[in-house]
This record gives structure tokens, sequence and C-alpha cells, in this order.
């Protein structure tokens, strides 16, 4: 009798997870019931799921509230009324318009109105009536309505104290206090499940009314096919033939074979085949060219694309240039991506410049129709600390006191407050419920049959339909997804490329893969660390690993760039592999399995591929759990239920091989450290091409290569540190100019103009506006011109003045502030019309206004960030920079030294103690880069103070010929004061 269930998908309103919502009805006898969430159908499919797992009969809907105020409640009669609720939902959250009071005439769903609704009811529409409200029909005729009514008996919460965790959650969707929630704002106290018997009972006078019901229920049959069902495009010809899909297929797989290993490769040849026949006997051919679509599309673009994830594991996807990574040269094996144990979908992972993505989606949305194509969703949830933060505030408890409670240094001190263990029980409660809606990162769904059969579809900020559910349900209900992915790593090779085009000519086809892994000079600096600017291999981290492999191969690259995870180095493996990569010939195997298994990465899995293999052959495993295992490590499962049977499994199945219970259990510690960190080799490969592609840029063409990282405004350092590497380079470094710049930094031969944008307080508007004039009308005459053509008002124009934009006048910025008060003054008269003649601008004399150095340098820390005029170096108040050198630092191994830094960056781990200490990286006054080490003992007396340079004494360390600081001592060092400020 239930037809108004709400899950926690009602966001911020309902309690229950759907598994709680079914456990629950079927304690209480109930045998069918509705799911009617809010403005949502996020749970439907989920519900129907679980009620048929368990025996339960069910129905979907949707509650559609305006302002939070109920208008009705639709209940479909099948798939078709289901998708008929979805669709009117949709309708309105696409084309952003208000609900209606009315409903809609709906074939093949019902309408429940509250019993308060006036107005005539078509044939599928009711009036819900709440026990509560039953006295009003005494005494009525009730024959006109008499067939119309139904039992409504809301269910929102679960009892008494789930009823109390509600009015939080409305508390918080309202950002009120909890006395100001009105009762309108929630639900009644009584809405949940009530005893067996109790509505029969309540009901008892009007039994009439339960009979309603029961019959409009039977009337409701949810006719989805049972299980998985491929929902995805199954055929991509036009005929909408398999057999031509197939032969597409091959068709294309064959010439790219020829493109990629020439006409008398049988080794490769043989892989096409084999895959060719695996992915049409698991009916993918339509999955593989769409996603060929998709990529040829974005090349005839000329957009520039990297394909990662397990696809690069498919030869197929190599020659289709859906991926650069070529799985024979590695000895990648397609099963990892494809097999026929595998249940889920394949997955390739495509990434493009983040200002080309929403470009090739839009593509995708035109290319396979309105209504079959959508974003795919994510969910996320109450999980951080900062709903400790919402709840205080509902509480209404002052800042300070909440500050107090989020601050986890303090929780000790919190433990016995009374109103802190209130939070927290709250908190608990509430932790991994559903909080908003939100996007995947890129994945798109690409659907058979119209999607609003499986959800409504919402429009996001992004300005695209997307699902309501995430990957995890799209994947149970049917769906694979195409991940279009974007990063600015590849903004920085697409902009490196054309800039070294326009400045030096250069012709560069990047994917020439093969040509820049066999560079001799590219080598030489991946393997010396010279690789700031580059994707994936310009951390310090990655710097200092790649310096201690001796990393100049591919090869090794892809290893390294697996065992920089965090769990492969904080579990000491990165250690083993660094030491075994330098003597291969003294590795003890712990088993002979790992051996014959693991021998390419002397004895220590580096890759998910690895561990499968581990699996499999030492714990005698099948290659399903053993994939799900894999899965289970990169977090691709909701649960931990199915990992910790698998750890079961592997300790039962090793036993039964007879393997010795300790090496067992050295193995799974391995296995296990690899939980939610290690990479496909697939994944390593392909980022290891893209390091590639970067570094020949760099390596050739390093000027252009970081105005293409400057202008991509992503990395993992600061702009100042680009700047440097910059001006290493060669490059002279301008700053912002009237007459140069432009938005953004721009290039010709070896001078570098900073752009406007990234000057603190300047408005967009006149970034793009003053070079813009300039290129329409010539150059500004002077700062008089410039605000004339311009109109830009005072403060933006002293912001120009004080940045050095107008120095090409050759007057001091002194004398340009006068005059730009002078001109802009309140008195001052500006006027729109057009001069038909310049009228000279009368000469004042002014005494000498002279502007130092070092007034420039705080300017520039002021409006850049950093310094153009003086270095840092030159700011500080001693000569002093230090007793040794970066470069000559490996020679005073075990010796106590003193070196003076500039601050670039700093990292913060945890040691087995579970204290902080930190990794610290600087530049030398020559302008080399150092790696220092503070331990925790040390660091509490000698913190990390900001930005500036230091003074450290420490003791030279070395570690695989890779030398560091660590240090006892430090001190951040004064500066010359502001002379302004003076």
């Amino acid at each position: 009798m239930y037809l108004n269930v709400h899950s926690q998908y009602s966001l911020r309103y309902g309690t229950m997870s759907i598994e709680t919502l079914v456990d629950e009805a079927i304690s209480r006898g109930v045998t069918q019931m509705a799911l009617t969430d809010i403005n949502n159908s996020t749970g439907v499919m989920e519900f129907m799921r679980t009620c048929l797992e368990k025996g339960l009969k069910p129905i979907g809907g949707i509650e559609f509230r305006r302002d939070g105020k109920l208008l009705f409640i639709g209940l479909a009669q099948n798939r078709e009324g289901m998708k008929e609720l979805n669709d009117f939902l949709t309708e309105h959250n696409l084309e952003q318009k208000p609900l209606p009071d009315l409903a809609p005439e709906f074939q093949h769903a019902f309408v429940i109105y509250s019993y308060s609704h006036q107005g005539d009811l078509r044939a599928n529409e009711y009036l819900g009536i709440r026990f509560n409200e039953l006295n009003s029909l005494f005494g009525k005729d009730l024959t006109a309505i008499r067939e119309k009514l139904v039992a409504l008996q809301p269910v929102f919460v679960l009892d008494k104290i789930s009823y109390r965790l509600h009015e939080y959650l409305r508390g918080i969707d309202l950002n009120t206090v909890l006395t100001k929630v009105d009762a309108t704002d929630k639900c009644e106290a009584t809405d949940m499940f009530l005893p067996p018997g109790d509505i029969e009972a309540k009901y008892a006078r009007y039994a009439f009314i339960l009979d309603n019901t029961r019959r409009l229920m039977d009337r409701c049959v949810m006719d989805y096919p049972k299980g998985r069902t491929n929902l995805n495009l199954r055929t991509f010809s036009s005929s909408g033939s398999k057999k031509d899909d197939r032969e597409l297929l091959e068709k294309l797989a064959m010439k790219g074979l020829v493109y990629r290993y020439g006409r008398n490769n049988k080794q490769a040849l043989a892989k096409v085949k084999h895959e060719l026949k695996v992915i049409e006997e698991l009916d993918f051919c339509a999955y593989f060219l769409i996603t060929y679509d998709i990529i040829r599309y974005s090349m005839s673009q000329g957009y520039y694309h990297v394909g990662r994830g397990s696809g690069a594991n498919s030869i197929v996807a190599y020659c289709l240039k859906i991926t650069d990574v070529d799985p024979i040269e590695l000895d990648l094996y397609f099963e990892r991506f494809l097999n026929a144990q595998r249940t889920s979908p394949p997955d390739f992972d495509i990434d493009y410049s983040w200002d080309e993505r929403e470009d090739v989606q839009d593509y995708i949305f035109k290319r396979y129709g309105k209504g079959y194509t959508a974003l795919l969703g994510t969910m996320s949830t109450f999980k951080d600390r900062s709903v400790i933060r919402e709840i205080g505030k509902v509480m209404g408890l002052p800042k300070t006191e909440i500050d107090s409670f989020t601050d986890p240094t303090k929780a000790d001190i919190h433990r016995d407050n009374p109103t802190f263990k209130k939070i927290a029980a709250i908190y608990e409660r509430m932790a991994d419920m559903p909080n908003q809606r939100s996007i995947h990162a890129g994945g798109v769904l690409i659907s058979d049959e119209p999607i609003t059969y499986y959800t409504a579809l919402d429009l996001p900020p992004k300005g695209m339909p997307t699902v309501q559910w995430d990957m995890y349900e799209a994947e149970k209900i049917g769906f694979d997804k195409y991940d279009i992915l974007s990063q600015r790593g590849i903004g920085h090779i697409k902009l490196a490329v054309q800039l070294a085009e326009e400045n030096q000519n250069a012709k560069i086809d990047i994917h020439d893969v093969k040509k820049f892994i066999n560079d001799p000079v590219v080598n030489a600096n991946l393997m010396a660390g010279k690789t700031i600017g580059t994707f994936y291999s310009e951390s310090p981290a990655m710097i200092q690993l790649n310096r201690k492999l001796r990393c100049n191969s591919y090869r090794i690259l892809v290893a390294a760039s697996s065992v920089i995870r965090p769990g492969v180095a904080s579990s000491g493996m990165m250690a083993a592999y660094i030491r075994n990569h330098h003597a291969p010939d003294q590795v003890k195997y712990l088993h002979p399995v790992m051996k014959e298994q693991l021998e390419e990465t002397y004895g220590v899995m580096v890759y998910q591929e690895d561990v499968i293999k581990i699996c499999i052959h030492y714990a005698g495993m099948d290659g399903t759990d053993a994939d799900i295992l894999r899965r289970g490590m990169s977090g691709k499962y909701r649960s931990k239920k199915e990992f910790d049977r698998l750890v079961e499994r592997f300790f039962s199945c090793a036993k039964a091989l007879g393997r010795p219970e300790d090496i067992t259990a050295e193995v799974w510690r391995q296995v296990s450290s690899f939980a939610g960190y290690s990479f496909s080799k697939a994944h390593s490969a392909s980022f290891a091409v893209e390091s590639y592609q970067s570094l020949y840029l760099k390596t050739y063409y390093p000027r252009e290569f970081m105005v293409a990282v400057l202008n991509n405004y992503g990395g993992f350092y600061s702009r100042a540190v680009y700047i440097h590497e910059l001006q290493r380079a060669g490059a002279i470094v301008h700053l912002p100019c009237v007459n140069r710049s432009d938005a953004v930094v721009n290039i010709s031969g070896i001078d570098v103009h900073l752009g406007f944008v990234g000057v603190s307080g300047l408005q967009e508007h006149f970034m793009q506006l003053i070079p813009e004039e300039r290129t329409r009308n010539g150059l500004y005459h002077d700062l008089e011109d410039l605000v004339r053509r311009t109109k830009i008002g005072k403060e933006q124009l002293i912001i120009l003045i004080r940045v050095g934009a107008l120095r090409f006048t050759e007057k001091s910025k002194k004398q340009l502030l006068w005059e730009a008060d002078l001109l802009l003054s309140k008195t001052a008269k500006p006027t729109n019309e057009i001069q038909l003649f310049a009228v000279q601008k009368k000469d004042y004399y002014l005494p000498v206004l002279e502007n130092t150095a070092l007034e420039h340098t705080y300017h520039e820390l002021e409006l850049l960030g950093y310094p153009l005029t003086m270095t840092y170096f030159d700011l500080l108040e001693t000569d002093y920079r230090g007793q040794v050198m970066a470069n000559d630092l490996i020679n005073h191994v075990g010796q106590t030294v003193l070196m003076v830094g500039r601050y670039v960056c700093e990292k913060t781990v945890h040691t087995k103690r579970n204290q902080k200490m930190w990794f610290g990286n600087f530049i030398d006054a020559e302008g080399d880069f150092f790696d220092t080490v503070h331990f925790p003992n040390t660091t509490r007396t000698y913190p990390f103070r900001g930005q500036g340079c230091y003074v450290m004494e420490g003791r030279v360390v070395e570690e695989f010929g890779v030398a560091s600081v660590e240090v006892k001592r430090m001190e951040k060092m004064p500066i010359k004061g502001n002379p302004v400020m003076a």
C-alpha cells in the first residue's frame, strides 16, 4: 500500500538507502511498493534490481515538486510509463522551465494528486488521501470521487532517530538553523513504514480506498528485461548490419596495420586477427568503430589526443590510431582489456586538450542523436569533515566553536564534549549518504534506445544532458561508456607544436613517437632530470626517481610511471625496484613462480597486470577472480565485500597448491599494497608516450614549450618556476606592455612578453580589449592615447602603470601616475565623442620622478606574484649564497654544508609512527634545483615559511647516485624593505 516511498536519492530529504527500504518493507509484510523520489529517478533501476532479488514487486515513479511544494506523484504502469515520466522531467530540466501545477496527459502512467487538489480528474488520475485526512470524508457524498481515492502513506524516514536526521538534512539544504526549519519544509513524523496491519486498521472505515490502491498497484508492471542488457549502439554501419560492422572494422584495422608495422609483420597480423575474432564474439565491433569515429573527427579538426588506459593493450586500437602505444613492443596482452570471462565492458580513455574536448563531446551528441546520448553523472556524498561544519551551523553553534570541532588536532580535547559527541553521532549516520548529483569527469553514454527509459536527464552547468546515476549503475544497467577526458599536458604539446612552427618555421609530427624515444639527446635530458614542465615527469619525486634509475629509455620510463605511485613507494617496493634495476643478477625471488612471471620487473609487482599474473600463477585463482581483484584495487567497486572474499580465496587457493604460508603472506602484502594506486602497464605506457612527446619539444624547442606551459595554466609548479625555466632556455622575458603583450604570453624569436592574464586586479575586459584595439588601430602613442582609445578607468590604469606596461613612453611610473591623476581626476570630463582633428595636448613640467629597481620589484611581487626586475637572491640583505652549489652536492656526501636556496615547493608525508616529515625543493643562486629532507624532530623548530630564500645547514646524503640534503637547521632570510613603505 506504499505508493510514495523515498530513498536517500531524494537528496537532503530521504534518509534510507534502497537496500534498507526494501529490507524494511519485506520485514513488514509488504509485497509491492513504489519508489517515487523527489524530482529524480536516480534509484529506480537499482530499486527494481534489489526488489527482484528479494522477492518484492517494484513500481517506478517520480514525485514532482516545485519550490518544495508537492505538485503530484507519477507512477509508471510499465517501462513506457517510466519513459513518459522521465521525458516529462527531462524536458523541464533541459529547457530550465518550472514544473506545472497539473500533469500532462500520460498514456502509460498514473498521476496522484494530494487530496486537497481541485479540478476534474482524467481516467489515469487519482487523489491520494493520508490517514490523518480521513475525517474530512465524514458526511460527504463520495460518489464522484469514490473510485479515485487511494491511500497515501509517504515514507521518508525509518524511525524517530531517522526523523531527527531528516531534520538536520533539511537544515543543511535550506542553510538555516534547526529551529527555523518550518513544518512545510520537512516531512511529517509519521512518514515511515507502519507496523503490519496498521494501514488496514487506519483505513478500516473506508476499505474501498485500500481496494482502489491495490487495484492501481496491480496494474503497474515494470516490464524491463532482467539482468544486464547490452543497451549500447549495437551497430555502427548505416545498414544496421553487424556483418557490415565486422567487415568495416577489419578493413580499417588492416589499413592501420600497414601504417604501423609495414606489409610483412606476421606477428602483428596474427595479433590483429586474434583480437578481431574476440571483438566480434563479444559483440564490441560497434564500440571500436564508434571510438574510431570520434578519433577520426577530432583528427580532422587538427585536435591532438592521447588514448590511454587498458585500451592501449589492444593492437587493433593501435592500428585505428585510438592509442599510440605499441602493444608488441611492451608485450602487453589483449586479455587485460577484453576477454571472454570479463563481465564488464571495455573502456577507452581518450584525452584531449582542455579547450578542445567540448567540441568533441558536441560532435558525439550531434552524430549519435538527441535523447540517445548523454553525459555520465556522479553522486557526491557526505564524507568529509566539512559536514561537521554544516551540522554545527544547523545547530546554531558559533563559528569559533565549529572551527575548533573541525580541527583534527583537537579531536582528543573534544572527545568527551557532549555537543561534539552529538555532532559526531549525526555525522556517522550522514557519512556516505548521497549529497548532490554532479558530472563524471568525462564519461559519455551512447544508447541503442532512448536513455529516458532508464533515467531522467539533468542539465548541469556543463550544458549537456546528463544521466542521474553514476558509472557503477550505468554498468549494472548495461551501458558502456566512452571516456572523453581533458588535461593540460595535451594543451602544452598542441600549443608548443604551433608556436614552434610560427616562431621557428618547424614542422613537427608529434605522433612520430618512435623517433622521440630513440633520440639520445632527449634520453640524456630525461636521465639528468631536465624535465620541468613535461607531462608526468616534472615533479621533484619523479625527477629524483628518473635520476636514481638513470632512466634513459622508454621501457624504464614506463616502469617509473607506475612505481612512483604512492602505494608502491610506501610499501618499499619502489626502493626494491631501483635496487634490483641496478643489480638484476643479485635479485632473490620469493618463489620460482615470481621469477617466472616477474623477471622483467626484477620480482617486484609494478603493474596491475603483475598482480593478475601472481593471482593466477602463484595462488591458482581463475582469470575472472583475478580481474575482479584488479578492479577492486583501482576502486571500481561499491563495497569491499568482494575484495575481502578474494583475500580469503587467495590464501586458500595458495595453500591448496602447497605454497609456504610465510611466502604467501609476503606475496599478499605486496599485492595488497597496490590497492587503489597501481597503473595498468598500458596506462603507464600511454603516460610515457606523452612524456616523451613533451620532452622532445622541451629539448629542441624549449622556449616555445615553456610559453605553451604558461599559457595552459597548469603544471606542478608555480608560474615563477616556469618563468625561471624559460629564462634558463635563453629567453628574454619582458614585463607586460600595452604595445607588445597579448592577453596570454607571446614569443617572437627569443623575446617573450608576459600577457595581461595573471596581472592581479586587471579586469578581463581590458586584458582582451588592449591588444584587440592595438591590432585594429595601431600602437598606442602615449598614456592619453591609451585612455582615449580604451576608455580605461583610473584604478585599472594605475595597475598597468605599476606593472610597467607603459614603460614604452620612457617616463617613470611616478610621472605616469601623476599624468593619470591629472587626466582622470574627478574634475575631468570624459567624452565619447570621436576626434576629427588631433588636438595637441599641453605639456606639464614636473620635477624628476624616478623609480628604483627595488620599487619595481615590489610592484611585480604584488601584481604578478614573482619578481622580474630583480631576482629573489638580489632581494636578500646579504650577498651570502652558501658554501656549496647544487651541481657540486654529489662531491660532498657525508659532509655538513651550508646552502642557500629559493623555495620552490614542499611535500608532507607521514612516517611509520604517523609523524609528519617534509621533502623540500629549492633553486640555488646558479639556477639549479636541489632536494632537501626535513625530519619531524627538526621541522617543528625550523619550519617552512612560504616563498623566499632560506639558508640551510644539513648533511649531504646520496642514494643511487643522487644527492640531497638532510636539513638540521633552516631559516628564512630577510630581504630588503619596500622603499615605498619606508
